[in-house]
């Protein structure tokens, strides 16, 4: 497997066509080179032969003249060699020189003189080779010249020249060269080539593998960067080796893992941004994909549908709202849609109203692409709306009813009651009455409003806690002895003076010791209490042996116009709003305050008070 990767490399497949080209091309040199050099060599060859042809039958010509000549008279040679001998003296001595077989033929093709190679009894005997036939017919063509092997496998060279004299042949020579020499020279020459080019392929081998790694190395890194940026690391910078291509692809790649590596933490910022947000926002978040399914949710989200632990993506969004399948979501760039869906926690929980709007996501190619969710928890509006809905209903109630009983008795009055003293100056009472239930509700009404607005300024004094308390017992005295309810003001051993305002601390004490001798039979008790508290607070309790409240009306006590029983409250005068206006004073205060009651045994309400640091001032006005 490493070796066939290998194969696949750039690297090995440059060095195989650098290695292939330069093969190609010696070898296309070579059989050039080799094909001239062994047509240069045959030619020369050839030319020597026929050189030493031409130059041997003019050598043996005069001989054969000569022979014709007195073969013809019948006469003998004046120098007394015969003619045998002049060509066989001419033949070896050539020979000697030369070191190729001759043979010298007649016109009649018989041999009448041959070099010492041949056997002597070849002389006289007719050489009836087609080129010594040719030559003899005086006929000049290739074909007076071949290759033949000889017995011994020796490759040799024959030519046939013929010898005339005035266009007539008179005779010819024939020579046979051997070609050894020559094919062995053209071996070792070919040898000498395939050797350099072993050598060549060597040297191209080495010098591709040098140039290939030039070119591959800067490759593999970048490569090696590409994989290193892959796996998100982008502090490794590719070096540039050279400023060609490869250098510039490399200066390149470096800008980009910069330009990439500044967009991802730009993109990560943004993402930690947008986490930051969404974990922060008081509204809840939800985005999904194309398909409804969630894909984000922030923290107040999960928090608002209850979803604790429990994971939310890849959750279908209708599922995760308790929404109708077929609800219709946005569908047009920029519409919103809103439902409002009440969540339905834990048991010992109230349900929650959360209001949605959904926004959907388009995509310019795409079309929609999501939607997004933005959850808004209306529970507490919904709640004061509800209360200012009853508010405004209780108030109606509460000036409908005397201003009802007012019109009543002054239309008696007109009606005639008038002129009956004793029954007008009853009515009159009357509707004083009613009139002084009116300003008291009111007034009430306009405590409360200012408390709400922060606009009732505390006049804060430096008040004695027995002091305070025993005043509001002398204010009630003359009810607690009509009623024979006895009162007991107990004082901590730590109570020290406290700075408040009087005035409105007075009218929480007188509202709720008020509350208790109404709600207290003959003969009852009601006890005060004040104690310092270990984190330095003033505790006070009004505990009484009333009637008490039950438990299903603890929690709303301190609601405004809520009564127990709104028969005997109303009859008895209260308005129903003097334990919201305690309570908002005790909170304008930075205290607190709270109700205990058992039905039929009696109930205590305690409020606790901050104490103030000495000279702060006698008139401190300051706001909750």
């Amino acid at each position: 497997m490493i070796g066939i990767r290998f194969f696949r490399t750039i690297q090995m497949k440059l060095i195989i066509i650098y290695v292939l080209l330069i093969l190609f091309a010696m070898q296309l040199i070579g059989i050039y080179f080799i094909k001239a050099m062994e047509t240069s060599f045959m030619n020369n060859f050839s030319e020597s032969l026929n050189y030493q042809a031409m130059l041997l039958s003019d050598l043996v010509k005069p001989v054969l003249l000569d022979n014709q000549e007195n073969a013809d008279s019948g006469t003998k040679p004046e120098d007394g060699k015969t003619i045998n001998d002049r060509l066989n003296q001419t033949v070896n001595n050539w020979y000697k020189v030369s070191n190729v077989e001759i043979q010298i033929i007649n016109s009649n093709g018989t041999v009448i003189s041959a070099s010492d190679q041949y056997p002597r009894s070849i002389i006289g005997q007719k050489n009836t080779q087609q080129v010594v036939s040719r030559a003899l017919q005086n006929i000049k063509d290739k074909d007076n010249e071949r290759i033949l092997t000889d017995v011994d496998g020796k490759r040799k060279k024959v030519i046939a020249m013929p010898v005339s004299e005035e266009n007539k042949v008179i005779g010819a020579v024939y020579i046979v060269s051997s070609m050894e020499d020559i094919f062995d020279t053209i071996n070792r020459i070919k040898q000498i080539f395939m050797s350099g080019i072993l050598i060549a392929l060597a040297m191209t081998i080495l010098l591709g593998i040098i140039l290939a790694h030039t070119i591959t190395s800067p490759i593999k890194e970048i490569t090696r960067q590409v994989s290193s940026v892959a796996r998100g690391n982008f502090d490794h910078q590719v070096k540039i080796w050279s400023h060609d291509e490869i250098g510039q692809l490399s200066r390149a790649f470096n800008d980009m893992t910069n330009r990439l590596k500044e967009a991802l933490s730009v993109n990560e910022e943004e993402k930690e941004k947008l986490a930051s947000v969404l974990t922060s926002m008081s509204d809840g978040v939800v985005a999904t994909d194309e398909q409804d399914r969630v894909i984000v949710i922030n923290r107040r989200a999960r928090e608002m549908l209850q979803l604790n632990n429990q994971p939310a993506d890849g959750k279908d969004l209708y599922e995760l709202l308790g929404l109708p399948k077929q609800l219709a979501l946005p569908g047009a760039r920029g519409e919103e849609v809103t439902h409002l869906i009440e969540i339905h926690p834990q048991e010992s929980e109230e349900s929650r109203k959360v209001r949605a709007t959904f926004t959907s996501v388009h995509s310019r190619e795409k079309g929609t692409t999501g939607t997004i969710v933005v959850l808004h928890d209306v529970t507490e509006q919904e709640e004061l709306e509800q209360s200012r809905r009853e508010f405004v209903a209780n108030v109606s109630h509460e000036l409908r009813t005397p201003l009802t009983t007012l019109k009543s008795y002054l239309e008696a009055l007109d009606d005639g009651a008038i002129d009956e003293p004793q029954l007008a100056r009853k009515f009159v009472g009357v509707t004083r009455n009613e009139a002084e239930r009116m300003i008291r509700l009111v007034t009430d009404l306009l405590h409360l409003s200012r408390l709400d607005s922060n606009q009732a300024m505390l006049k804060k004094e430096q008040v004695h806690v027995t002091e305070m308390l025993d005043e509001v017992a002398d204010r009630f005295s003359f009810q607690l002895r009509q009623r024979s309810i006895a009162i007991q003001i107990i004082i901590g051993d730590n109570t020290s003076p406290i700075w408040l305002d009087r005035d409105k601390i007075d009218q929480v004490l007188d509202n709720l010791v008020s509350n208790a001798i109404k709600y207290t039979g003959d003969g009852g008790q009601i006890r005060i209490m004040a104690e310092r508290l270990p984190n330095d607070m003033l505790e006070i309790k009004i505990q009484d042996t009333g009637i008490g409240i039950p438990k299903k009306d603890l929690s709303r006590i301190f609601e405004r116009f809520y009564r127990v029983d709104k028969a005997r409250s109303r009859n008895m005068g209260g308005t129903g709003l003097g334990l919201s206006i305690a309570r908002e004073i005790i909170k304008a205060h930075g205290g607190a305050i709270a109700i205990d009651s058992e039905f039929n045994v009696g109930t205590t309400v305690s409020f606790t008070l901050p104490y103030m640091e000495e000279g702060s001032g006698t008139n401190h006005d300051g706001k909750s």
